[in-house]
């Protein structure tokens, strides 16, 4: 029986071509949580970038591919901040090799060097490009996730010099998202169901990226976006259709089955 669902954002609430959540979703989220059933969002998405759950309704968020979790009602459970170490490291990096970087705390979020890649990003996400960061570089700011815009051939170079304390979790070939080492959203997942007394055999999670990879191995029950690559799909027990197809619904109208 099923008692709590995770939902990715980009490519499986959000469809990329309508910066927007499908009515069918919205209406099959709001049937299953009068079932009892708690709806968790779960994105790599800081919570100042989450602009575009419309009218759903959910339980609460756990951001930053697990980093962090806030109730519906703004009740903060837990944060895992980026070693400050690691985030002035690659501050000095970035600006020595004029690299695209975003630095994002739970407030709001800071830019430096932002390029064509950077915006074309952000312009697929639907979001604002953050302010620049000043002259005082990250002194006083606790940053939960460094947004850098890195290829993978460059990945283990960065992250055994500069972000020698921190994972990278990508879905996009320009960027990778980087937070504090040994986190993700498998284990994001275990910190909420341990706050609410909920197996881990009783969680359905839907996903797209390679950032939900962990996630749809762990939940009992994961479930791939028909719009994931192959690679995400062979994660996960159940592959439905995509986001713009009523992916979400057909799953959600058959919960009693698993």
């Amino acid at each position: 029986m099923i008692k709590a669902i995770f939902f990715d954002i980009d490519g499986t609430l959000v469809s990329f071509k309508t910066h927007a959540i499908p009515q069918s979703t919205i209406d099959a989220v709001s049937e299953v949580r009068k079932k009892g059933i708690k709806v968790f969002i779960a994105t790599g998405r800081p919570v100042p970038f989450i602009n575009n759950l419309g009218g759903l309704e959910y339980d609460g968020i756990m951001a930053v591919n697990g980093a962090s979790f806030t109730t519906a009602d703004g009740k903060v459970i837990f944060e895992k901040f980026v070693n400050k170490d690691d985030a002035e490291r690659v501050l000095q990096y970035a600006n020595e090799h004029d690299m695209a970087v975003a630095f994002a705390t739970s407030e709001t979020a800071y830019v430096i060097n932002p390029n064509e890649k950077f915006d074309a990003v952000f312009e697929l996400l639907n979001i604002r490009r953050p302010a620049q960061l000043g002259s005082e570089g990250l002194e006083g700011k606790n940053v939960m996730q460094v947004i850098a815009f890195f290829g993978e051939a460059e990945e283990e170079c960065i992250l055994n010099n500069v972000l020698t304390n921190c994972d990278a979790h990508r879905w996009h070939p320009e960027f990778a998202d980087c937070i504090s080492k040994g986190t993700n959203k498998a284990t994001g997942i275990d910190e909420v169901i341990k706050h609410y007394g909920i197996n881990i055999s009783e969680v359905m999670a839907f996903g797209d990226g390679g950032n939900d990879v962990e996630m749809l191995r762990h939940a009992g029950v994961g479930v791939a976006m028909g719009n994931a690559s192959e690679e995400v799909k062979k994660c996960a027990k159940v592959v439905t259709d995509s986001v713009d197809d009523d992916g979400i619904a057909r799953i959600l109208h058959q919960i009693d089955k698993f």
